[in-house]
């Protein structure tokens, strides 16, 4: 994996907003049957980007960013 972590304060908010934005309102990142507004979703993960418990992710030879919890082993090799 050619990835490296972004510290999120190297974005611009609107970057880092729509980076999440992307993130929460990708196939896959439901809540099931709970309805929750994009905004929440959005406001969950921020949060956990800034208490350090997700990092955001680039992978450089997918040109992707990527929202992974902190603890994901992934994560340890970056």
């Amino acid at each position: 994996m050619s990835a490296v972590k972004i510290p999120i304060d190297q974005l611009s908010p609107e970057a880092l907003d729509g980076v999440i934005e992307e993130f929460v309102s990708r196939n896959g990142t439901d809540y099931g049957m709970t309805d929750v507004p994009l905004e929440t979703k959005m406001q969950q993960v921020k949060r956990q980007l800034k208490a350090g418990q997700s990092v955001l992710v680039y992978d450089e030879a997918m040109q992707t960013c990527n929202i992974l919890s902190a603890e994901d082993p992934q994560t340890a090799f970056l």
